[in-house]
């Protein structure tokens, strides 16, 4: 029987982090308030990897039930906000995952470095909550992720 671990945990996870942008009070860093919750959604992205790998490019259709969940147990605005942000960088992560012939673990990492500062971008722009630090944040919690994920496939 085939197994589907990592869609469920790619869905749920995006659902989450779209309830922790509506619940979870932001923080002040560097003089501005920044969303904790981004910490985590670097997580999203190798899951997401993940999920390709077990559901082909269906990977896309996991993503939009993320979304259409999140619209209703999170924020309308969040999730839309995220869903933009989400399917406008999904869209280069997975043209770079998909036709890459480069091993798992260098498509992991490469295409989080493509696709994160895009989704960080858009996110915050579209909750008026842009800057370059909290970008610039955002996107180095999201490449925490991909590296140790990197690292970890390394020593196997």
């Amino acid at each position: 029987m085939k197994s589907y671990k990592f869609t469920i945990l790619y869905i749920i996870l995006i659902i989450l982090v779209n309830i922790g942008f509506v619940y979870v009070p932001l923080i002040p860093i560097f003089d501005i308030m920044f969303p904790p919750m981004t910490f985590v959604v670097g997580l999203i992205f190798i899951l997401r990897d993940y999920s390709q790998r077990e559901i082909k490019h269906k990977v896309l259709g996991a993503m939009t039930i993320g979304a259409l969940l999140s619209y209703f147990m999170a924020s309308p605005f969040v999730a839309i906000a995220s869903a933009s942000a989400f399917l406008i960088s999904e869209l280069v992560d997975w043209s770079y995952y998909t036709w890459s012939k480069k091993t798992l673990r260098d498509r992991i990492l490469i295409s989080s470095l493509l696709s994160t500062p895009i989704d960080s971008a858009v996110f915050l722009i579209i909750i008026n909550q842009f800057s370059l630090v909290a970008t610039s944040i955002m996107f180095a919690s999201k490449m925490l992720g991909a590296f140790i994920i990197w690292y970890w496939l390394g020593k196997k």
